[in-house]
């Protein structure tokens, strides 16, 4: 790879950001990545503001190397462990925002570079890195001083990938130009992707309709499936776990039952839990729940024991599957 041209003197320090800005980078080949972010992050260096770059590990080596020392200043983090279930990818953010106070009690200016979407990602990744871009516009109260860009290699990605990025992102930035996007949707959008149905289940999917007393026959239904899958022990204990806890959940929320069908994909053994309920939050799960109270612990159990976890509600009810890759 031939690298870019670029100055690497010290950036004159721009003026700090006092609120959220979640931007979308449309860039073209590794080259291009590079020439997009090394100068942003440089920025962030020089006003003396935390800088996380959370991208695969060619591109965080190829951002390394063109830093420099300067990379040293940077929080690096594996964007292929943080978002292997992206629903975990906006409490890495969190973290990183709360860790960084003033002196004054305030949240420091901070910036990141987040790639949750990268060619040879699995289709339901993809999908879950989407919704997670939209609530992205939800999961931040305007007034933290976050800058994100969020880079789309549009030579890479297919077409639709690069249009839902237009549709989360109120800003572009492309070849070093900025212009608002047109098709932004904020939290309609954000609304509308939640409410949306899953596709439907296979024809021949196990299917058990629990109500408080089964919760038994859960934990074995999923248990057994998942050993006959091929999944090892601890796996399958997670994965009953995972679904015992929004079981329990449906049970206590969803009109005092609910169904579980479970099935194999070609690479994967997916359960899915329905109820008759509504989750009115479209970020359940994706918030650390409180230390007293049940609300979301459920969900966000989930989410820490599963590859996946897809979370959809609407008039006709909340469905959750859960995802364990084979």
């Amino acid at each position: 790879m031939t690298s870019p041209t670029l100055s690497t003197s010290t950036p004159t320090p721009s003026k700090p950001h006092s609120s959220y800005r979640h931007e979308a980078i449309l860039y073209r080949g590794d080259d291009d990545f590079l020439a997009a972010t090394a100068p942003f992050v440089r920025e962030g260096i020089a006003a003396d503001q935390p800088v996380m770059v959370a991208v695969i590990g060619r591109r965080a080596e190829g951002l390394r190397d063109m830093l420099g020392s300067d990379a040293d200043e940077v929080h690096f983090v594996d964007m292929a462990e943080l978002g292997r279930n992206p629903a975990r990818i906006i409490p890495g953010w969190r973290r990183f925002v709360d860790e960084h106070f003033g002196e004054d009690g305030a949240f420091r200016p901070t910036r990141g570079i987040g790639e949750p979407i990268w060619l040879g990602r699995r289709g339901l990744e993809v999908v879950e890195s989407q919704l997670h871009e939209a609530l992205l516009n939800l999961a931040v109260e305007p007034d933290t001083p976050l800058w994100l860009r969020c880079p789309y290699d549009v030579d890479a990605l297919p077409a639709e990938v690069v249009d839902e990025a237009h549709r989360s992102h109120p800003v572009l930035v492309e070849a070093g130009e900025y212009r608002g996007s047109l098709h932004y949707g904020g939290a309609s959008h954000a609304g509308d992707f939640f409410g949306r149905d899953l596709p439907p289940a296979p024809t021949g999917a196990d299917v058990l309709v629990f109500a408080s007393g089964d919760l038994a026959a859960v934990r074995w239904l999923v248990t057994d499936r998942a050993r006959t899958a091929g999944l090892d022990a601890e796996r399958a204990w997670e994965l009953a776990l995972a679904v015992h806890e929004v079981a329990t959940n449906s049970i206590a929320n969803g009109g005092g039952k609910g169904r579980l069908l479970v099935w194999r994909e070609p690479e994967a053994l997916v359960c899915e839990v329905r109820d008759s309920g509504r989750l009115d939050d479209p970020l359940v799960g994706r918030r650390a729940p409180a230390r007293t109270g049940e609300d979301g612990r459920g969900l966000w159990l989930a989410n820490q024991l599963c590859d996946l976890v897809q979370v959809r509600s609407s008039t006709a009810g909340a469905v959750v599957r859960l995802v364990s890759w084979l």
